[in-house]
């Protein structure tokens, strides 16, 4: 049984995949710092220092709170603040990735385009090419 998993483990298909999430999670903690950090905060400052996570309508009339955090702990909110925020996060991070594979779908398509040169003929190659080209003009090497 140890065989067989160590098999199912070490096929490449198994190792690639296992890459790729781990460089997704980082690269997606890149993405996440970005928007959190820099993109959230312009967006905040060109609309007045608004913070849409705090956004909430509160569902209960015990809720008299003005932070999302308070409102929670005082009863039922629907917090569509941080559902937007979480939203707009997405779709920034799928743009970047968009845009990441675009780019090296870019790169694949260009080093596919270019055709690979032909090999320079050997010398060897490049004496017979002369040897049969005489041949066939019916001249004879002087010998």
């Amino acid at each position: 049984m140890f065989k067989e998993f160590r098999e199912f483990a070490m096929k490449g298909n198994v190792v690639d995949l296992a890459v790729g999430v781990i460089i997704g999670a980082a690269f997606g903690a890149i993405v996440s710092s970005l928007v959190g950090d820099v993109i959230m905060p312009i967006i905040g400052s060109i609309t007045g220092g608004l913070d849409f996570s705090n956004y909430f309508t509160p569902l209960s009339k015990a809720v008299t709170a003005n932070t999302l955090v308070e409102a929670k702990k005082q009863g039922a909110v629907l917090a569509w603040g941080n559902f937007l925020t979480l939203t707009l996060n997405f779709i920034i991070v799928a743009f970047v990735l968009f845009m990441v594979v675009r780019a090296m779908n870019r790169l694949k398509r260009k080093d596919e385009a270019k055709p690979a040169e032909p090999p320079k003929p050997t010398r060897e190659q490049e004496l017979l090419a002369e040897i049969r080209d005489l041949l066939k003009s019916g001249n004879r090497p002087l010998v």
